[in-house]
């Protein structure tokens, strides 16, 4: 924890350089599959936004109301960046999507933390822009290291360096994104330019933002969704199913379909649902239980079955889970709205259950209760670094 002690990384004692904080903590924020994402603008935002803004606030003193603010900059930036690149085509053209958007995110964050009038902004925007990079071969990385550096780490912490070069006066291009030589140019997003300012200020991107019920892969959401409704809808368990056909996304069911990683595993998650009722960080994590004779009993009678009307169907990743139990009983059940997305949001008691599961047993329970009562009243909080003590293990 090298320089000066700006920012604490989370789940440790350690303080450092805001810098070095929000590349820590952004790394580990994508390092398993816990995070948000933006559907429409292909990325990950809260795993750069919110470690930038975090580290940059305790730098600055801020209060909590403003460090809310300066993430709902975040992702509005970080989302229309991406969104004037055209993401999908971006994504195709070998491009990293999850890089570009997240560093844009991350910087406005902490520029706005560091208090830079408008000119001096737009010096960020410049240098965010020279520091904005990623190609999608990430999606090679099975042990998704690089993929948490490429979402979180890199975006974060090169968000940081460009408000803190700015906030210490180093100036530079004022129109980044207009002019000759300018970022959408270089990147073929001249054409939706006007993407950049669409609706800003009325239209808050935060708010299509995803949450995820369950800590494992996306392409597992849906599906998981559906097998709880039939186990609470019909009382079935592990022992009663003799058979499952999981119709999912033919353009997903590759990288879930009996994966090494338990967490992305479609089969395996599904199968320890089954026995446990419910799915944990800690279960969909066991990577012991992948050879447990019970789940690998359940597991077999698990199919996945790739669908490309699934792959067509709006909104994405829908699934369809059909059980045919032994007394006879045929049993279906279709997800289209995957819970926690904006057409079917989680409770606030969701996610306060989800967050629990995934910081008690760092924090300790009563630190990760408390934890989580003051980030439900962040805006009352006069001094972000006053989170630093609860996000200690």
């Amino acid at each position: 924890a090298a320089g000066a002690r700006e920012a604490g990384v989370a789940g440790t004692r350690l303080a450092t350089s805001a810098t070095d904080a929000a590349f820590a903590n952004a790394i580990m924020a994508h390092a398993d599959e816990t995070d948000d994402s933006h559907q429409p603008a292909f990325f990950h935002p809260g795993c750069a936004v919110v470690p930038a803004a975090l580290a940059m606030g305790e730098r600055e003193k801020s209060s909590g109301a403003a460090l809310l603010k300066a993430v709902v900059l975040g992702y509005d930036i970080g989302c229309r960046v991406n969104l004037a690149l055209g993401a999908m085509r971006f994504h195709l053209a070998g491009h990293s999507t999850h890089s570009f958007g997240a560093t844009f995110g991350a910087a406005a964050a902490a520029g706005v933390l560091a208090q830079l009038d408008a000119d001096r902004m737009r010096h960020l925007l410049s240098y965010t822009a020279q520091q904005a990079s990623g190609v999608s071969c990430w999606m090679r990385d099975s042990g998704h290291v690089e993929k948490a550096f490429d979402f979180g780490g890199m975006p974060a912490r090169n968000g940081v360096a460009a408000a803190t070069m700015v906030a210490h006066g180093f100036s530079g291009v004022a129109d980044v994104f207009a002019s000759e030589r300018n970022f959408l140019f270089a990147y073929g997003g001249v054409e939706n330019a006007h993407l950049l300012v669409h609706g800003l200020g009325k239209i808050y991107e935060i708010l299509h933002a995803n949450i995820k019920q369950w800590p494992v892969g996306s392409p597992i959401q849906a599906a998981l969704d559906s097998v709880l409704v039939l186990m609470r809808e019909h009382g079935i368990r592990a022992g009663e199913v003799e058979r499952m056909v999981v119709r999912t996304p033919d353009d997903e069911a590759g990288i879930v379909n009996d994966s090494r990683m338990p967490d992305i595993n479609m089969q395996h998650l599904l199968a320890v649902m089954l026995l446990d009722g419910t799915l944990t960080f800690a279960s969909a994590h066991d990577a012991a239980r992948m050879k447990d004779p019970k789940v690998l009993d359940v597991k077999r009678r698990i199919e996945l079955v790739g669908s490309a009307d699934l792959t067509r169907a709006r909104p994405p990743r829908q699934c369809t889970v059909e059980i045919r139990v032994r007394d006879g009983r045929e049993l279906r059940h279709h997800t289209s709205a995957v819970k926690g997305t904006v057409g079917n949001p989680m409770t606030r008691s969701e996610v306060g259950e989800k967050c629990l599961d995934l910081t008690a047993p760092v924090l300790g329970g009563r630190r990760a209760r408390t934890l989580i009562d003051t980030m439900w009243n962040l805006e009352k909080l006069a001094d972000v670094r006053a989170l630093r003590a609860l996000l200690r293990a």
